[in-house]
C-alpha cells in the first residue's frame, strides 16, 4: 500500500524561545510595514525562521538575490552550530488556539511529492484548490533549489467528515515538543510528537480515510510553495542515479494536514469588483451570458441596483470560473481592473461607486469542495479565503532538503 503522507525526519530548535522562534509565512501581512517591524523587533539576535525567509513585504525593496544567499547561509549555520534537534521518523500533532478562542488541530508530516500535481487536468492524489500562477514560482524556486531545509506554511485538506483522523492522531499523542504563544496575535501552539509504531498506526488511518476518494488531499494553503517543491524535485529527479530517488530528501513536502471539517477552518467568498469601467451594461450582459436557471444565487450589483441571478455551473468551482471568465471578457470590451474583495459590505460598498460594479459570489460549502475539484479542477484563484492573516501558519518545523 503506498502512504502518500508519512512520518518524517522533523528539526526542532534544541534550546531557542519558540515564541521568537516561530515566525508567521513570508505571503502574509505584504503591504504591512508595521507587521514585519514589530516582527524584526521581537525577534532580535535571536535563533529565528525570520533568517531563513523572506517576507514578500521586502520584495522589490532588496536585494533578492543576497536575501536569499543569506537566508540559505543562515540554514547551515544554524545546522552547523547545533540550533536543532531531530525528532527521527515521527508526525507532530498539534492544536493550534486561535485568536478566537477555537482549536484547529493538524498534524505535521511529509508528502510524496510524486503524488501532487497542480496542473489543471491533473489525476494525482494530491491536488492544487486554487489555480497556480507560473509567474510565482520562479522566485520560490530559486531559494528552495539551494536551500539546505525547507520550513512548511503548506495546509493540506483531508476530507474526513465522521473526524475519524484526529481524534486517533490525539490518542497517539506521545512527548510534547513546544508549548508557546505565537507573536502577532498568532494564538497559542502546542504539539506532541507522534513516533515509532504509534506514528505507523497513524500513517494507515491517514491512508484509510483518504484512500476512498480520488481527490485524497487537496492543497489549502502554500499551493506556490508546493508547486515550487515539486518543480526542484522534478528537475533534481532526472540527474540521479537509478534507484536513488526514492530516498532522496528532495522527493519530499513538510506539511501540515487539516481535517476541512473542523469546525476551526471557516471560508469566506472573495467577491469581484470592476473598476473603472461602463457599468451601465452589467446587469443586462450578466443576465445574458451567466443565467441558468438551475444554478446557484450570485448577487450582482450596479450602483444602487442589486440583482440576484442563478448563474451557470456544474460546480462551485465552474460558477466561478464562469463569473470570472465573464467579468474579464467585460473588461476587454469597456476597460477598467478586476479587484478581488473580501466581505460583503466591502462588495457593495465598492460596487456603488461610479464606474463600477461587482458581484457578490455564494460561500462554498465544505462538503462541496472535494467533488469540485475531482469534477471541474482547480478553482480559479482568489476564490475564497480560510480564516484571518494572524490564524496562517507559521514557520516552525524545518527538514533538510539535500
Amino acid at each position: 500500500m503506498t502512504h502518500i503522507f508519512q512520518p518524517a525526519e522533523i528539526l526542532l530548535p534544541a534550546d531557542a524561545d519558540f515564541h521568537r522562534w516561530s515566525v508567521i509565512a513570508c505571503d502574509q501581512f505584504t503591504s504591512d510595514a508595521e507587521y514585519w517591524q514589530e516582527v524584526e523587533r521581537v525577534v532580535g539576535a535571536a535563533p529565528s525562521t525570520l533568517r531563513m525567509m523572506l517576507p514578500e513585504y521586502y520584495l522589490g525593496h532588496c536585494d533578492e538575490s543576497e536575501a536569499a544567499k543569506a537566508a540559505q547561509e543562515t540554514m547551515r549555520s544554524y545546522l552547523d552550530t547545533g540550533v536543532f534537534r531531530t525528532l527521527e521518523q515521527s508526525f507532530v500533532y498539534l492544536e493550534r488556539r486561535l485568536a478566537n478562542g477555537v482549536t484547529r488541530r493538524g498534524i505535521v508530516g511529509q508528502i510524496d511529492l510524486e503524488a501532487y500535481d497542480y496542473r489543471p487536468d491533473a489525476d494525482a492524489p494530491i491536488r492544487a484548490t486554487e489555480d497556480t500562477v507560473e509567474d510565482r514560482l520562479p522566485s520560490r524556486i530559486r531559494v528552495r533549489r539551494e536551500a539546505l531545509l525547507e520550513m512548511p506554511h503548506i495546509m493540506l485538506f483531508l476530507d474526513d467528515p465522521a473526524d475519524e483522523v484526529m481524534p486517533f492522531a490525539a490518542s497517539m499523542a506521545g512527548e510534547t515538543v513546544y508549548d508557546f504563544d505565537l507573536m502577532g496575535g498568532g494564538g497559542h501552539l502546542l504539539g506532541s510528537q507522534i513516533s515509532g509504531n504509534a506514528a505507523n498506526q497513524l500513517m494507515q488511518k491517514v491512508t484509510e480515510v483518504t484512500g476512498r476518494q480520488s481527490v485524497q488531499l487537496a492543497v489549502g494553503d502554500g499551493n506556490h510553495s508546493l508547486a515550487a517543491a515539486r518543480k526542484c524535485w522534478l528537475e533534481k529527479k532526472q540527474h540521479l542515479a537509478p534507484g536513488a530517488a526514492s530516498t532522496d530528501p528532495a522527493r519530499y513536502a513538510l506539511v501540515e494536514v487539516v481535517n476541512i471539517h473542523d469546525p476551526a477552518i471557516t471560508f469566506a467568498p472573495i467577491h469581484r469588483v470592476l473598476f473603472h469601467t461602463d457599468s451601465t451594461q452589467w446587469m443586462a450582459e450578466a443576465e445574458q451570458k451567466l443565467f441558468d436557471a438551475n444554478g446557484r444565487e450570485i448577487v450582482l450589483i450596479s450602483g444602487t441596483r442589486q440583482h440576484t441571478l442563478t448563474a451557470r455551473g456544474d460546480t462551485i468551482g465552474a460558477l466561478i470560473a464562469n463569473v470570472e471568465q465573464f467579468c474579464r471578457e467585460y473588461l476587454q470590451r469597456y476597460g477598467g481592473q478586476l479587484d478581488y474583495i473580501h466581505g460583503d459590505d466591502e462588495t457593495r460598498s465598492f460596487s456603488a461607486q461610479s464606474g463600477c460594479c461587482g458581484v457578490l459570489l455564494p460561500p462554498i460549502q465544505k462538503e462541496e469542495l472535494f467533488p469540485s475539484i475531482e469534477r471541474s479542477g482547480p478553482f480559479p484563484r482568489k476564490s475564497f479565503s480560510i480564516g484571518l492573516g494572524p490564524d496562517k501558519r507559521y514557520y516552525l518545523e524545518c527538514r533538510k532538503i539535500q
